[in-house]
């Protein structure tokens, strides 16, 4: 299929210094934002509790919010996923159990009046009260005083008679998802729910910061074997060039996620490290067409040889973006939530990823080959400048 039907001579190279000037700006302001935003972490990374219910009636999701803010949710987060028929949400809170410090200390209060205590030890990561009492209690009277500071209690163990004196005890705190059970149905007539609860996702905050950092690694190292691999297939001047297009292609999806506030999460990284691999894809098909017109047109500039290039694979650049771009319109229109988000990266990362090759990867590939011509000249130079010895 042919896209251009004649030969273009667009002077793409000429134009490299405003170009990078433009991406320069922009880069250091996404990167500033990062350090002081940052993403908006996601479940996969940050922790916590993801929640999707489908009301049997029409509501929306400012209505959905309100009720859970009613319930006492004031840092719940509502999305609406599906056609708008569906009445289908999402709804986000931080935390998997409902076993906050705050809600901790009060259980431990009321656990004290009911009677002497040896120790009250609440493990917040695991959602778990230990305690040890000097006077034997019934689990009803334990769950009791914990319901009734508000925390929601799954299940209380007997765990028997001490060796060391007192009779010990462990109280399962509820999960979040059962607090926006309750706080949905706040208001409900007749106690009958008006809606499904369809799926429950809990991610702790260790595993989070572990999924965030393996993450991270993936798409480093995924960069230092792509840069090994232009290195043997490229002269070094190459490299470099498809180094800083890959790094300037992945801030920029950064700067999508971090201006969109679309969570960050293990799809965002999947989407960077797609982006990475079609950006190298997109510069190593010109590095493979300047290599060929280097032998074809010699003594020509290296810029003008770039140029020609760059013009003799538009088309094939074109295509290749626009069939990859037409996929993307499907998710687009259909997606919703992360998948949505992942296709207006990917389309972000296409049309970077095109002007990086043209106006990154290229001119760092001149700036490189002047600067060793230049040393070159220096060395002849001074060769032609030494005295010659009888």
């Amino acid at each position: 299929m042919q896209i251009l039907k004649n030969q273009t001579n667009i002077d793409f190279i000429g134009k490299r210094k405003p170009a990078i000037f433009f991406s320069t700006v922009i880069n250091l302001i996404i990167l500033v934002g990062i350090a002081v935003w940052g993403f908006n972490l996601g479940v996969d990374f940050a922790g916590g509790t993801v929640v999707e219910v489908k009301f049997n009636k029409d509501i929306p999701a400012a209505d959905v919010r309100k009720r859970a803010e009613a319930g006492g949710l004031h840092d719940v987060s509502v999305q609406s996923i599906g056609a708008a028929g569906e009445n289908s949400f999402l709804l986000r809170l931080g935390g998997v159990t409902q076993l906050t410090e705050e809600s901790a200390a009060k259980a431990k209060e009321s656990l004290q009046a009911l009677g002497p205590m040896k120790s009250v030890y609440p493990d917040l990561a695991n959602g778990i009260i230990n305690l040890r009492s000097e006077q034997a209690l019934t689990a009803e009277q334990i769950r009791k005083a914990v319901e009734g500071t508000g925390t929601g209690v799954e299940e209380v163990r007997e765990l028997g008679q001490a060796q060391a004196g007192g009779f010990d005890y462990q109280i399962v705190a509820s999960g979040m998802a059962d607090r926006i059970r309750a706080a949905l149905m706040m208001g409900v007539q007749e106690g009958q729910p008006d809606f499904e609860m369809r799926r429950v996702e809990y991610v702790g905050p260790q595993v989070g910061k572990q999924l965030r950092n393996r993450g991270i690694m993936a798409l480093l190292y995924s960069m230092i074997a792509i840069l090994i691999y232009v290195a043997f297939r490229f002269d070094f001047k190459f490299g470099p060039g498809a180094l800083l297009a890959m790094l300037h292609d992945v801030v920029m999806v950064a700067g999508f996620y971090l201006f969109s506030r679309a969570e960050f999460g293990l799809t965002a990284i999947a989407a960077l490290l797609t982006i990475v691999g079609y950006s190298v894809n997109d510069t190593i098909v010109i590095y493979d067409r300047i290599r060929e017109d280097m032998a074809k047109f010699k003594g020509k500039p290296f810029a003008e040889v770039i140029n020609i290039a760059i013009n003799d694979t538009l088309g094939r650049t074109i295509l290749t973006s626009g069939v990859t771009g037409l996929s993307l319109i499907g998710l687009l229109i259909f997606g919703v939530g992360e998948i949505r988000d992942f296709a207006w990266a990917m389309l972000v990362g296409i049309i970077v990823g095109t002007y990086s090759t043209i106006y990154i990867a290229s001119p760092l590939t001149i700036w490189l080959d002047e600067r060793e011509a230049a040393r070159q000249a220096r060395q002849k130079g001074r060769g032609m400048n030494e005295p010659k010895v009888a």
